[in-house]
Parts: structure tokens; sequence; C-alpha cells
């Protein structure tokens, strides 16, 4: 689970319940966090069908620790394996869809820790934030080409997922997740790009788009005075969501309770 060990076994077991459906499957065993690791996946899809209409990045792996005890390898990791491995697929299969008609599409995978950040993944929150932006710049910069990219968040129950130390308030199984993400492969979304959705259980929400809240100005360059002076009485501060939620682990750790997400 740690990626540690690499294995096919999961994906085998796959391509084993595709075929068995009916469908068409291979698997293919590769770094995802090298170039030439997402380019092996392209390259054995294009091998096996001759086109390529959608890909789906989700590889990832964790490495739990507080920020101050955060080891070089323990952020390169997982900064490699979420980020860059999403930049090796995305960047290899940019370059067939572009060429070929009918566009395709790209689809990331992130979690609500991109905008709200969280207290003891800080490189897990800065490669999904990460993901969230590469998406934004390859709907901006693929548009022309027919090329949408998009970003599902979701909360399920996983091997991973399993080891949170919380009561979510909302979860869900990954079957909830794959009906979204067939959508945002389909024509039925062509219209759809740069957005980022969160699935769990039974529900799906958009994200709104970043944009600044409130602004202030001045005729002259600031001071730090005249900021401290204005900025509350203007301008002010967004409060992040998640600080709530270090209260509330603070006080279900000092009464030896779970907390509640």
């Amino acid at each position: 689970m740690d990626g540690s060990e690499p294995s096919s076994t999961v994906a085998d077991e796959v391509v084993a319940e595709i075929k068995a459906t009916g469908g068409e499957a291979i698997a293919t065993a590769a770094d995802v966090g090298a170039m030439a690791g997402g380019q092996a996946i392209v390259d054995a899809a294009m091998d096996t069908w001759g086109r390529l209409d959608g890909a789906v990045c989700v590889a990832g792996i964790l490495r739990e620790r507080m920020l101050f005890n955060m080891s070089e390898d323990e952020f390169d990791d997982v900064i490699r394996v979420h980020l860059k491995g999403t930049f090796t697929v995305y960047r290899a299969a940019a370059a067939v869809m572009r060429k070929q008609e009918g566009g395709g599409s790209l689809i990331g995978f992130t979690s609500g820790v991109w905008a709200l950040g969280s207290v003891a993944q800080a490189n897990y929150a800065a490669a999904k934030g990460g993901i969230v932006s590469l998406t934004y710049s390859a709907a901006v910069g693929l548009e022309r080409y027919g090329v949408r990219a998009n970003v599902i968040a979701p909360v399920a129950r996983t091997r991973m997922s399993a080891n949170v130390p919380m009561q979510l308030a909302e979860n869900g199984d990954p079957e909830d997740v794959a009906p979204m993400a067939v959508y945002l492969l389909s024509d039925q979304s062509k219209h759809i790009t740069g957005q980022v959705y969160s699935v769990v259980g039974n529900k799906i929400a958009v994200w709104s788009q970043p944009k600044e809240a409130r602004a202030m100005y001045n005729d002259d360059r600031w001071t730090p005075e005249l900021i401290d002076e204005r900025l509350m009485a203007t301008v002010k501060y967004e409060r992040l969501p998640f600080l709530d939620m270090v209260a509330e682990m603070k006080r279900a750790a000092d009464a030896k309770q779970m907390p509640n997400a």
C-alpha cells in the first residue's frame, strides 16, 4: 500500500474482472513517477488499440508526518508519485490526444486538502494542490485541441482511508466514484473542462473557482503601518475551515474521544 513493494497483483485482478464482463483490458507495470513510466502506460494503450480517448490518474502513496518531522524523502516520494505521476501521464496522453480527431479527456484525482490543508500530510496536500493547478493549466492550454481536463476529489473507504484517525461526516465506496469518472471520459461531458468535483457516497459537488475576495488600494506604496491601520476594516482575512477541525481534534484528544469530521 505504501508503494515500497511494487506489484501488479491488483491491476491484474482488475483486468480479469473487466474481461469477465466482456470488456477489454491490459495492465502494465511501470513507475508512474518517472517520465518513462507515464510514457509506457500511454504506449501500451496505443499499441493495443491505436487510440487514446481518456486518461485517469489515480496513483498515490502516503507518508504521514508532522511538517517539522517530515524528511526530504517523505516529501519527495509523495510529490513524485502524486503530482509528477499525474504529469507524466498527462504529458504523454496530451501529446497523442492533441493530434487525433475528437481530442480526449484527462482526469486527475485530488483531495479536499488541496484547498483546506492537512495537519499531518503537508506533502500530500501540496501534491494534491499541485494536481489541481496542473489540471487547470492543462484545461487552458489544451482546450483549442479539443482536450479537456478535470479533477475528482473522492471520499471513499479504501485501504488508505481506513487509516485516517477520525470519523468522517461523509464517506462512501470506490464504486460511488467510478460513474463520475466514466461520465467525464464520455462524449456527454465534452463541454466540461477545468473543474474540480467532489464525489462521496450519493453526493456530487463542484468546487468554486479561486478568485480574489476583497481588495484595498492606496495612492502611494503601502507601509506596514498603513496596512495594519486599514486591513481589518477592508480586506480582513479568510479563515481556513480546517482550523476548526484542528480545534475539534484537540478537544477529542483531551477527552480521549474520536474526533468528528
